[in-house]
């Protein structure tokens, strides 16, 4: 369901979906014009001072307008690099110092306004912050909106792979102001399907097909069908979060295609790829091993293919990654037991499973 016009430019009353985690709850607000209505917002600062994380690219079109809401609040901001190149501890410390510069105290709130690799930073000193400060996530991008804002991840990346350093820390808010797209470089808003495709790979068939059935329009950025796509994917995560916020079991399956996919974000060199190209080639690669484990049919895999490359999005390893770094790599992901790989395959659309013990001689062969 679509968030309704109201009538005034650029503004909709909000649609709002809840994260229930037991006695704890917060809202992901969806709507166009969200940034001009503070109202739909601003209960989530719970305190006196803010302070605004952004990027070189996006804070020059946002964050005077985020300041603007939060004129009764003590606001300072900081901003960093764009891009994943930067998700280092140094761009961590660099907003611990502007916390520390404020001073901010306990009551505090990290607003952090970009996309995932924003949100997963400012995410990371909000919770480490005198041991966690409250946090309002406000992605400007497709995949931040509907993937690393919601569920409280938080993290930097080490040389050795992505978000080996960090913290669950949910937020108080999510602030999904579809507006913001209208600014998104197109091969960021490609990269973001991946994850929109994710949640009909991994359980909902229908919602593939209706992705199937719009792909070109939702690339061609309607607004209404790029709100429910967001709407939709919000809703899975929500409801996935709430079962298991601390990915101790199901909340495993929304890594479908990551394992393969952040190998690739490290081997290739943080930047070269983009986080959602590079878990539309994981997402490839995890049908292609399932199809040759016998798990699921070889034609759901090519299925899969199709509909991510009408989205513009690469179905296959860049040329000069070594299969036997990959897996290398592969092998310090985060959901493994033991020291045996645990991956996100599937028996098909809409039926994806976790994988214990998985041969690595089979996953060397996939990888090429």
């Amino acid at each position: 369901m679509a968030p309704q016009r109201t009538g005034g430019r650029g503004v909709s009353a909000p649609l709002e979906i809840a994260v229930a985690l037991g006695a704890r709850r917060y809202p992901i607000r969806i709507g166009a014009g969200l940034l001009d209505q503070p109202a739909s917002w601003r209960d989530a600062i719970g305190g006196p001072q803010a302070l605004v994380v952004s990027n070189a690219a996006v804070a020059p079109h946002y964050l005077p307008r985020v300041c603007a809401a939060l004129r009764d609040v003590a606001c300072a901001t900081v901003i960093l690099p764009d891009g994943e190149a930067h998700k280092t501890l140094d761009s961590a410390v660099r907003v611990f110092d502007a916390l520390a510069a404020m001073p901010a105290n306990r009551d505090a709130t990290v607003i952090a306004l970009g996309g995932g690799v924003i949100g997963d930073i400012a995410g990371f000193a909000a919770a480490c912050w005198m041991r966690g400060i409250a946090c309002v996530q406000v992605p400007t991008t497709l995949l931040a909106m509907v993937d690393s804002s919601v569920g409280g991840k938080t993290g930097v990346n080490l040389p050795q792979g992505k978000n080996l350093i960090g913290a669950f820390h949910q937020p108080r808010a999510v602030v999904i102001d579809t507006d913001t797209l209208a600014t998104l470089p197109a091969r960021e808003l490609r990269a973001g399907f991946a994850e929109v495709v994710k949640y009909g790979a991994i359980g909902d068939a229908t919602f593939f097909a209706w992705l199937e059935a719009h792909a070109e329009a939702l690339l061609a950025r309607d607004a209404a069908l790029l709100a429910q796509a967001i709407a939709t994917s919000c809703r899975h995560k929500a409801a996935i979060v709430a079962r298991d916020e601390t990915e101790q079991g199901e909340r495993a399956l929304l890594n479908f295609g990551h394992t393969f996919g952040h190998a690739l974000e490290t081997c290739a060199g943080y930047g070269t790829l983009r986080h959602g190209e590079a878990v539309a080639i994981g997402m490839c690669l995890a049908a292609r091993l399932s199809a040759a484990l016998g798990r699921a049919p070889a034609a759901d895999a090519e299925r899969l293919a199709a509909l991510l490359r009408r989205f513009g999005l690469p179905t296959e390893p860049p040329a000069g990654i070594a299969a036997d770094a990959l897996l290398s790599t592969m092998r310090i992901d985060k959901k493994n037991r033991a020291g045996r790989l645990r991956l996100i395959l599937w028996r098909g659309v809409g039926r994806a499973e976790i994988a214990d013990g998985v041969d690595a001689a089979a996953v060397r062969d996939v990888l090429g």
